[in-house]
């Protein structure tokens, strides 16, 4: 019994194995080892050149588009990205529950529908979403990576599950995370470790890290990963990708696995659902169709706001013989006084404040750009958010580790033990401190509609190196929405700047700062600098709008913002 969680993991890798067709395997003569892995589908010959097609040039808003003029199928479009997700599993381990038999018979349901009414189901008829592991979807295993919870088929569906499902969405896999989503990297003793499919020596990020890694192989057009202190945004910054963290309350969280005793999120920060996605306009369709539908009658947390109920930046009147617009008002947080960004940190932060504020005005829009220095307050989020992460002293994953023997995994290991939980009186206290916090970032909005800031105060970093999470959890004890987004890869110049003189600011500072080593940083080079723009509570229109106009001024100054895929 001591050793029964290797037994679990081995049945449930060959299960997975199993629901991979034999013809989707890759040729053994295929190196894996490779750092960079992203060429290998379209050089496998596995794919007909539709499957390719379909897979490479459209993001998710093109494919709704199709499906719903009937130029596409939803049987053809959901197995070319099962077949894509296989390949991308057997490159970088990043699938857990593969669905892909219902799923092609969903697709075909769909097509079917649609030849006979002459109308899509839904705003998401037909096309592909692939969810993180946490996603219960009934008759299918809702382990997230615990041996103990293996072997345990969900019997109803969380209530994302439910609206994407009358939204005319496909389901057909689910992806692999840190054992105890606790970690920002992506290892586990059931399913393995996922790998960064650009490069083999850098993380993919967590805990939504094959959300992200499948994403970024184009095995899913659009992922939904979730967010306690960055799990959204993380992976999105180590692929290279856009990533949203709403709101709590903006996008049905309801039955959810998460490993911790029902109703404990109640007393902790609460975590949270969004896109993972190609593209800016992918994160907003999916959060505007979830919007349209009603979603606070699947989830009695969610607010009873459509998505045309929000506030919306492309929507406030000119002032009365003025044609210009009030203006977008962005501040900018270099840091948060915990752990100083290294050099490539710094250089795009300042190159994207320095575009905004040169091109003041964009279609009417002035853009005004002040500095902003927030270090104290966010140092005093950090020291909140501890506290409210360890309310039980972590005994309830403890609980669920022991009875099949399971170790930690290695990062773990000097990370997490058991401890007394906290009392009542304590949790209050940690509760009252979060509460004057979010009190006080509502001054914030009277002076700004967003703010940006970095990610990490790092590029993305080796396996199992990943820093402070206080520039992502911080707007998670806040409960402000928060997104990153690709700007530029980093050049050679980046990696000369030296670090500047003086003292660690204390001991995350020094780890950070070992990262800018001669031998380390070689490593960072072309590799993606992302960051991270942050709105008001539950305004995530108005954020993922701003970040639209904010890509689109750095494209026009031509320091980055990715450009859409299309035909």
């Amino acid at each position: 019994m001591a050793e029964q969680w290797r037994d679990i993991a081995a049945r449930k890798q060959a299960e997975r194995q199993s629901r991979i067709p034999k013809t989707w395997l890759l040729l053994s003569s295929i190196k894996l080892e490779q750092d960079n892995v992203q060429h290998i589908p379209r050089e496998c010959g596995i794919f007909t050149p539709a499957e390719i097609r379909i897979t490479e040039q459209y993001d998710a808003t093109a494919l709704v588009d199709a499906l719903a003029k009937g130029t596409l199928t939803s049987e053809a479009v959901t197995t070319a990205f099962c077949k894509r997700a296989a390949i991308a599993q057997q490159l970088t381990n990043c699938l857990t529950e593969i669905v892909f038999e219902d799923a092609i018979a969903r697709a075909k349901a769909l097509d079917e529908d649609f030849k006979r009414t002459g109308k899509p189901k839904g705003p998401l008829h037909g096309l592909p979403i692939s969810l993180k592991d946490t996603f219960k979807i009934k008759g299918y295993d809702a382990s997230i990576a615990i041996a103990a919870l293996c072997f345990k088929p969900s019997t109803s569906n969380s209530a994302l599950v439910d609206l994407l499902l009358d939204l005319g969405a496909v389901l057909y896999c689910k992806t692999n995370i840190p054992q105890t989503m606790m970690a920002l990297d992506s290892h586990n003793n059931v399913f393995g470790r996922v790998r960064n499919p650009s490069h083999s020596g850098l993380t993919p990020g967590g805990s939504s890290g094959g959300e992200g890694a499948l994403v970024s192989m184009r095995g899913s057009p659009l992922g939904i990963g979730t967010d306690v202190g960055g799990s959204i945004r993380i992976p999105a910054l180590c692929n290279g990708l856009y990533g949203v963290k709403p709101s709590h309350g903006r996008v049905p969280y309801a039955g959810q696995e998460g490993g911790l005793a029902p109703g404990s999120s109640k007393l902790g920060i609460e975590a949270t659902a969004g896109p993972i996605a190609h593209s800016m306009r992918d994160c907003e369709m999916l959060l505007a169709a979830i919007g349209a539908s009603r979603p606070w009658v699947f989830d009695p947390d969610v607010v009873p706001q459509s998505w045309e109920q929000q506030a919306s930046i492309h929507t406030i009147l000119p002032a009365p013989g003025n044609r210009l617009k009030p203006a977008l008002r962005i501040g900018i947080v270099s840091t948060d006084g915990i752990c100083s960004p290294l050099p490539p940190i710094q250089r795009i932060i300042l190159e994207v404040a320095t575009s905004l504020r040169s091109h003041s005005t964009h279609n009417l829009t002035p853009i005004q750009v002040v500095e902003l220095d927030l270090s104290p307050f966010l140092s005093q989020c950090l020291k909140v958010s501890n506290g409210i992460f360890s309310l039980d002293g972590n005994n309830q994953w403890f609980d669920l580790l022991e009875p099949t023997g399971e170790p930690l995994s290695p990062w773990l290991q000097s990370r997490l033990k058991r401890r007394p939980g906290k009392s009542v009186a304590e949790i209050c206290k940690l509760q009252a401190q979060k509460l004057e916090l979010q009190t006080q970032a509502l001054k914030l909005w009277k002076d700004f509609d967003v703010l940006i800031c970095p990610a990490a105060p790092h590029p993305i970093p080796p396996i199992d190196r990943w820093n402070s999470v206080n520039y992502t959890s911080a707007f998670n004890l806040l409960d402000l929405p928060a997104g990153v987004m690709p700007v530029r890869k980093v050049t050679s110049a980046d990696l000369e700047v030296e670090l500047e003189g003086g003292k660690e600011l204390n001991g995350w500072d020094k780890i950070n700062r070992e990262l800018w080593g001669a031998k380390e940083r070689k490593v960072y080079d072309g590799t993606m600098l992302s960051v991270q723009v942050v709105a008001p509570r539950l305004e995530e229109r108005r954020l993922v709008e701003s970040m639209a106009i904010i890509g689109e001024v750095l494209k026009l100054r031509g320091v980055g913002g990715r450009q859409q895929s299309k035909l």
